[in-house]
Parts: C-alpha cells; structure tokens; sequence
C-alpha cells in the first residue's frame, strides 16, 4: 500500500495535487472541485495536530471501517461523507489548493513521528496505517477529479 511517509507516495500524490485547476470535473459525487480540495484538509490536520481524543471514538466506525482506510482495496464511488467533513458552500479553489499543498507537504514531514495520538473517529493507528490512510483518502479524491 503506498504511502504519504514515502518518498514516491508523497511525490506522486504532489504532482496530482498540483495538476488539479478550477476547471476539473468530477467523476462522481455532488462536490465542486473547491470543496473537494477543502475537505481533503480536514484529515491531514488531524493527523498534523496529533491531539488525544476527549472521548473514545465511534465503535461502528472501528469495527466495520477501520480497515478499509488503510487496506490495498480502492474505496467505493459515493461513499458517504461525515457531516462536520461536508462543505456546504462554495470555496474558494486558489485559497484551498495553497492549503492543501502546504498541509500535504507537512504531513509528508511527520514519517519520522514516532508517537500518534488515536484518530478521534476510528481509534489507534500504527505509523504506517497513518501514512496509508492520508494517501488513500487523498489518492480517492484526486481520482474524483481525474488526476
């Protein structure tokens, strides 16, 4: 499974990044690329903060999707979006790309961090699911998009 922590997962999720404009089309799904792009930095600020949960986390999400987030299987088209993840207007693509590729590149920097706080929805991950998981959720919406 490719990796945000690698060197060739980090760069080829950095290329993608940087080959999105305001006028990519998405694939599926109801967001605009500005959103899309907004919501893909939800995640690696989680990570990048690295704070302890104040409560446990979702059980269902644990049992029937932690695994998913970091496995080798491509996520399902549509899947269903968190309501706090949901940009319900419109954003502004330059202001969220700048972000994205800033928060991208910082996460990139944490392959070295040796202690990880549990997310606070699906609980404990070791070092390389992290890395796994920031790609794959990056990798599945620049797919989105066509990049």
């Amino acid at each position: 499974m490719n990796s945000l922590f690698t060197e060739e997962g980090y760069r080829e999720i950095s290329d993608r990044v940087n080959a999105l404009s305001e006028k990519s089309a998405r694939k599926w799904g109801k967001m605009t690329v500005g959103q899309m792009v907004w919501h893909c930095l939800l995640p690696l600020k989680i990570a990048i903060e690295n704070k302890k949960p104040k409560k446990r986390g979702n059980v269902i999400a644990r049992i029937f999707f932690k695994k998913v987030m970091y496995n080798d299987r491509p996520w399902r088209k549509n899947l269903p979006t968190a309501p706090k993840l949901k940009a319900r207007e419109t954003k502004n693509f330059d202001e969220e790309i700048t972000k994205l590729r800033q928060l991208v590149d910082a996460t990139h920097n944490l392959k070295k961090r040796s202690e990880w706080h549990p997310h606070p929805v699906f609980g404990s991950f070791t070092h390389e699911q992290w890395g796994q998981m920031q790609y794959k959720h990056l990798d599945h919406h620049l797919k989105q998009f066509g990049v």
